[in-house]
């Protein structure tokens, strides 16, 4: 008995162990990843794209002549590289494209003095030069949207036949703090672990279909949005939407001439601008509307509170594009070989805010990166077994409509959970969109089963920073699309730099505040990781698909 038992202990262990495929062979192609490396860093383009996109381009609204302008450009640049099925692909409905032609805003008496201004999207130009006197009329913001409901009633009740002609001071005056920390940040060793840890448990929650409330405590909202579905969270962004549009049309039949918002922070000449109005075609257009820096704001409402007389001097010039309320997305490809008919996708979201400068670092860097990682593997004359696709995405920051739009077309509806053929396609999409940083490692999306596989692929760059794998989601930017149909999406870590200190919807979002070797370290980084996933055995492994939304909520 006992020798029989040893015999079959031995026969078990010989008997050879399954590997999963997919979990077969991932190290890196050294010798690729060389030469990747050495074009990425010493050979590079990448601000040379940036240039186009900003300086030419920018901003890039979408449906704006700057959007619609930058998609010609890629599509141009693309042929010239020798990419394949270069074109603009439309989708829709957006809404009305918008832009500035002109603005100026002075502070005339006590003493004259420029201000720091910027037009706000989809408000309309001013009749000429409107000047006076303003008035002090704040209305109350809340993050809570039936207290902030409440704000908006007592305003309109308040100031009712109060504001006919009238340039009108319509934010609070914000706060204007000391900057005690540099706004300048990379990610620190503990920050990267933090972020590589696994999030803690949180308890789901039930939430109200019909009228979805946010809680106001801090602990609670966070538990809200961590299980809160996209369908709820659009409920509640449409119930922001239409009170924003009721306080509008009040602006605009009590005779408004002109609304000057204050930024929502920033400082030193820095604005982050408010949004004061909607894209969407049947939203009522507000008065002719401004943003002003906080210091020069809080400038004028001291002047009126002392009762000192003021009188400013403001112009704005804008146009409505409505030739079609639909827009593009761009496409440009690199065919595969042995498996063309599957894919690797990478993109980026190409339009812009209006007033955010340029759109430097949200999101022409994004584009600039992805548009050099199709650059350097075409150069390379790298063998990919499938086809690479880049798309640059418009109505991103509307709510990622072009994304969203294109992956319906494509893969599949989320609120069905209806596929198309296309869907079995894709190995993987790559996004990239948090500014200038560097990448400092991958958001797995709760993929834990791509964990070794992006172990293997992010080796070779841990001299360059990038080592981090976080199995948190992130959200907020066009991989969500492809994680709604349940796609292997994924967004990059990198590091903050000043994205949200100085330039993330601010009108100093320009070329100058791009760091150039951040953009040669991604471009290097993605790129390898599109050419492992391109010619990787197997596609990616996916997560099980998401369920249906409720019927209830479908199609609002």
């Amino acid at each position: 008995m006992r020798l029989r038992a040893i015999a079959l202990i031995l026969s078990v262990c010989v008997v050879p162990m399954r590997v999963p495929l997919w979990a077969a062979n991932d190290s890196a192609d050294l010798e690729v990843v060389h030469r990747i490396r050495q074009e990425a860093l010493n050979h590079s383009q990448v601000m040379k794209h940036l240039l186009y996109l900003t300086d030419v381009h920018g901003p890039r609204l979408t449906n704006s002549p700057g959007y619609d302008a930058a998609a010609d450009w890629v599509v141009e640049q693309a042929r010239k590289w020798g990419l394949e099925n270069a074109a603009k692909e439309k989708w829709g409905p957006y809404g009305k494209g918008w832009s500035a032609q002109y603005s100026s805003a002075n502070l005339v008496k006590p003493q004259f003095a420029p201000l720091i201004a910027v037009p706000l999207a989809w408000a309309p130009g001013t009749p000429g030069v409107v000047s006076g006197t303003p008035i002090f009329a704040p209305l109350r913001r809340d993050d809570d949207l039936e207290r902030y409901r409440t704000n908006v009633e007592k305003y309109m009740a308040q100031y009712k036949g109060k504001l006919k002609d009238q340039i009108v001071l319509i934010g609070e005056k914000p706060e204007v703090k000391v900057q005690e920390t540099a706004a300048m940040r990379r990610l620190s060793a503990n920050e990267l672990s933090e972020r590589a840890a696994a999030p803690e448990p949180l308890e789901p929650i039930a939430i109200d279909l019909r009228n979805p409330k946010v809680p106001a405590d801090p602990q609670e909202r966070r538990r809200f949005f961590a299980y809160a579905p996209r369908y709820v969270t659009q409920i509640i962004s449409r119930q922001r939407e239409e009170l924003q549009s009721r306080f509008n049309r009040f602006l605009v039949e009590e005779g408004v001439r002109l609304a000057i918002h204050p930024g929502r922070r920033g400082d030193g000449g820095t604005i982050f601008p408010p949004v004061a109005a909607s894209y969407k075609a049947d939203a009522p257009i507000p008065p002719p509307s401004i943003a002003l820096t906080p210091e020069h704001y809080n400038r004028i409402v001291r002047l009126l509170e002392e009762k000192v007389p003021v009188r400013l001097d403001a112009e704005v010039r804008a146009r409505f594009h409505q030739e079609t309320l639909d827009s593009v997305n761009v496409v440009a490809e690199l065919p595969g070989g042995s498996k063309r008919d599957e894919m690797v996708i990478l993109g980026a979201h190409l339009d812009s805010v209006d007033a955010a400068g340029t759109g430097a670092t949200d999101n022409a860097a994004g584009c600039a990166v992805m548009l050099e990682v199709l650059r350097i593997l075409k150069a390379l004359n790298l063998k990919l077994d499938r086809t690479v696709r880049l798309v640059l995405w418009g109505g991103e920051e509307e709510g990622l409509l072009g994304s969203r739009a294109y992956v319906k077309q494509h893969f599949g509806n989320p609120e069905t959970m209806e596929l198309k053929p296309e869907h079995a396609q894709v190995s993987a999409y790559y996004n990239f969109d948090n500014g200038t940083g560097k990448i400092r490692g991958v958001y797995l999306q709760g993929n834990d089963m791509v964990r070794p596989v992006f172990d293997a692929w992010l080796s070779p760059f841990r001299d360059l920073g990038a080592t981090a794998l976080a199995i948190r989601k992130t959200g907020g930017t066009d991989h969500v699309s492809f994680d709604e149909v349940g796609l292997p999406g994924f967004q990059f870590i990198q590091d903050p730099v000043e994205y949200e200190a100085r330039t993330h919807h601010s009108n100093m979002d320009v070329y100058d505040r791009i760091q150039p070797g951040d953009l040669m370290q991604a471009s290097a980084v993605v790129a390898s990781f599109v050419y492992h996933t391109a010619n990787r055995p197997e596609k990616l492994p996916r997560k099980p698909l998401p369920e249906p939304w409720p019927k209830e909520a479908r199609g609002k």
